[in-house]
């Protein structure tokens, strides 16, 4: 496959919209260049003795509209350019659903399958020990992403809290909820994908009930949106993949029994409950709905002609070249993009700093009432736009995104 550069991709979506807005070209430049880079070199000592460093990052993209705010990855193949285009696609999500927040992305260069529970610690505690003075409650507050979880959340809250010498339970979101976690928070990103889908197939005349769905990628997010795709819309699944491969049945899937089998082997492979078949095949299934859940750059101009799916929901980050995303609109294949389709957990966690700063907890139904409402409000304010200026999705929540920002800057006196 072609390799693209997701970073690039994003600011060819920003040069676009510029010219959209009719934006100058030192503003446009402000707007394709992250504030601030910290790069850090971890030492970690390994449960046999050993010292091992690893490479780490956490870049805050642009705070004009509030503290920046985005997860930590960690991963073998993490880069200092992937966090950048990661922070940025943050910044514009914050800035679309107007959420009082900037953008950043931490990672760091490691394999966690390959580490311990005590090896993921140090290694976590370390890190944060790195960025204490980058982070904060009002500064910049990091979440779960790609290789991380709540207790991984757990570890950097309490080292945080010992460096500054008193719990902070708001300089982390996606906590545990026995400490200041939110509900809701660990399935939001996938739930508020699927209030999007459900608006869309509304303007496409789609019924949902029976719709089939693909998904790659069965990590938390893939495996949620599966999960949640009956109880929510009444479709049906018929083929999921990981890394190692994938499964279709054309009757559909058997979510939990497909859940059960991963947490017992690791991998959704010889689960028994369909056909084996691979990412590539997943990805040209004649299916409505496909959702990408897994690492960026999925669908390029090597395999975009295979697309099948009326919908393509971009439940993972970047998972579309900007060639692909051209070619496919053309086509008359609906885009839902990322920074309108997998927002919602950095909404929740935008809800988990309210509940922390107010010592509150709202009832799971509270957050699921508002986190459909931020969701389709603003599905249908950009859908709106896209359809009076004849413009893909992706180019009017860009167009949006940027519109807030820019006015947050200039009432800041940055422009």
């Amino acid at each position: 496959m072609t390799e693209v550069n997701l970073f690039e991709t994003v600011k060819r979506y920003v040069c676009a919209c510029a010219l959209d807005l009719k934006l100058s070209s030192d503003i446009e430049a402000l707007l394709k260049m992250p504030m601030q880079e910290l790069h850090v070199s971890i030492p970690v000592r390994m449960d046999d003795g050993t010292l091992r460093v690893f490479p780490g990052y956490r870049i805050q993209y642009n705070d004009a509209r509030g503290p920046t705010k985005g997860g930590i990855r960690y991963h073998p193949d993490v880069t200092v350019e992937e966090v950048r285009a990661l922070a940025a696609l943050m910044t514009w999500k914050c800035a679309l659903y107007r959420l009082p927040l900037g953008g950043a992305k931490g990672g760091v260069i490691c394999n966690p399958k390959e580490l311990s529970v005590r090896e993921l610690e140090r290694l976590s505690r370390s890190f944060v020990q790195k960025i204490a003075h980058f982070i904060g409650p009002d500064r910049d507050i990091p979440a779960p992403d790609v290789g991380t979880n709540a207790r991984t959340m757990s570890w950097m809250m309490d080292e945080y809290s010992k460096i500054v010498g008193k719990t902070s339970f708001g300089v982390i979101t996606g906590k545990p909820l026995s400490l200041g976690g939110s509900e809701g928070r660990e399935d939001a990103t996938a739930r508020g994908g699927w209030y999007v889908i459900g608006e869309a197939a509304k303007d496409l005349g789609i019924t949902l009930k029976g719709a089939t769905v693909a998904i790659q990628g069965f990590g938390n997010v893939g495996e949620n949106a599966a999960f949640l795709a009956h109880p929510l819309c009444e479709c049906r699944v018929i083929a999921v993949s990981d890394s190692g491969g994938g499964v279709v049945n054309r009757e559909g899937l058997d979510i939990p029994k497909l859940r059960e089998h991963k947490k017992k082997t690791g991998s959704i492979k010889n689960s028994g409950l369909g056909d084996d078949i691979t990412n590539k095949q997943l990805l040209g299934l004649d299916v409505d709905i496909l959702i990408p859940a897994a690492l960026e750059n999925a669908i390029s101009m090597d395999n975009a002609d295979s697309i099948k799916a009326r919908i393509i929901a971009e439940f993972g980050n970047g998972p579309i070249t900007a060639e692909a995303d051209t070619h496919l609109y053309a086509k008359g294949v609906r885009i839902i993009p990322d920074v309108l389709c997998n927002a919602g957990g950095v909404i929740v966690s935008y809800f988990e700093m309210v509940q922390n700063l107010n010592m509150d907890h709202w009832e799971q139904d509270a957050v699921h009432s508002r986190l459909k409402m931020y969701m389709t409000e603003t599905y249908r304010m950009v859908y709106n736009m896209a359809t009076s200026n004849n413009i893909s999705l992706r180019r009017a929540a860009y167009s949006r995104a940027m519109e807030h920002m820019v006015e947050a800057m200039k009432m800041r006196g940055w422009i």
